[in-house]
């Protein structure tokens, strides 16, 4: 498993950012059951940044705390079995399955934690589970996707031991 790092924007995290992703990214896939080995980009950047990408990608004239961009259009959320036949799905040198890239605000993770009164750790943890389960087909337009997200956002946070 990779995750390609990079981080821009003169605010610091209060964390091991590359750790923390990787221990998350694998956390993740491991609970939902890919079968692969796999790689992700993940950019740290700053609100005016990911404002600019929201509202170039999807319309949204603000700043969020996190997107997704998902490599794979996926039939059924989490399910991997149509990438038997899928060569392009995966990177010629590496052999690992490109799922997609994540953008993080940072401003955004040291508010939200403040807000939600839990540890920046803990929200950049949940930032990236839920991106990755974007990069895997999930997503949270109807009331029972979002339950099912939020259901395995929780779970997979508790087994890494990462708490409110």
């Amino acid at each position: 498993m990779t995750v390609y790092f990079e981080e821009e924007g003169a605010l610091t995290l209060p964390v091991n950012a590359k750790e923390i992703a990787e221990e998350v990214v694998e956390g993740a896939l491991d609970y939902i059951g890919c079968p692969y080995e796999a790689e992700v980009n993940l950019l740290l950047t700053m609100n005016e940044q990911i404002h600019e990408m929201n509202l170039e990608f999807r319309e949204i004239d603000r700043p969020t705390d996190v997107l997704s961009f998902p490599m794979l259009d996926y039939e059924e959320a989490g399910n991997f079995d149509f990438l038997e036949d899928c060569a392009e799905a995966f990177d010629p040198e590496s052999g690992e399955l490109v799922l997609g890239d994540i953008v993080i605000s940072k401003e955004k993770v040291l508010a939200q934690a403040e807000e939600y009164g839990h540890s920046p750790r803990r929200e950049y943890a949940f930032l990236i589970a839920h991106s990755v389960l974007h990069l895997c087909g999930y997503d949270h337009m109807e009331e029972e996707e979002r339950l099912v997200m939020e259901q395995k956002q929780r779970e997979i946070l508790e087994k890494l031991e990462i708490l409110r």
